[in-house]
């Protein structure tokens, strides 16, 4: 049972659905939390608040991680750094390809976004293998930030993804 307020709606309007992106796959989609205004505070206000005064920007990781990102720096009052698939950012980029539970892809920053030394929190939905989380705290030490935490939505236990991320102060606001 969800102990707390953030993880209570995530449990109850978390859609479950079956055999998405392809059959054996259950996807969490958290489209209905992020549509719930009350929701959307309370798991905004939970994956901020332990890094208030701490971090200079918010990293949101493509796609949903920038609904969380843009409202986690509002509410802290930082800025917003953004880890887009490749071909969308238009100046010069770092990539770091990865592995995903279901196929591989590739994550690029611009280098030149924030000055170096910056502490980043690194925001995204969900915490499956990792992959995605450890491509984007590689490309954030690439471009010279320092990574001040990962927090995501929801983590997967069962898929290990916290392994992926050997030191890193990784907080999930609901575990399944």
């Amino acid at each position: 049972m969800p102990t707390t307020r953030a993880a209570r709606y995530i449990s109850e309007l978390t859609a479950i659905v079956p055999d998405f992106p392809k059959p054996g796959i259950t996807f969490r989609d958290l489209t209905p939390v992020f549509a719930d205004g009350a929701a959307l505070r309370s798991i905004t206000d939970a994956l901020a608040e332990p890094f208030a005064g701490r971090i200079d920007a918010v990293a949101g990781v493509e796609a949903r991680g920038f609904v969380l990102a843009a409202a986690a720096a509002y509410a802290l009052g930082v800025g917003v750094l953004i880890i887009r698939k490749p071909g969308k950012l238009p100046q010069a980029v770092l990539s770091q390809s990865y592995d995903l539970e279901y196929g591989s892809a590739t994550l690029e920053v611009q280098p030149n976004t924030l000055p170096r030394g910056s502490r980043v929190l690194v925001l995204d939905d969900v915490l499956a293998t990792g992959g995605t989380l450890a491509a984007s705290t590689a490309l954030i030490e690439r471009a010279g930030w320092t990574v001040a935490g990962v927090s995501v939505v929801l983590e997967l236990t069962d898929l290990g993804g916290r392994t992926a991320l050997p030191g890193r102060d990784v907080r999930s606001l609901l575990a399944v």
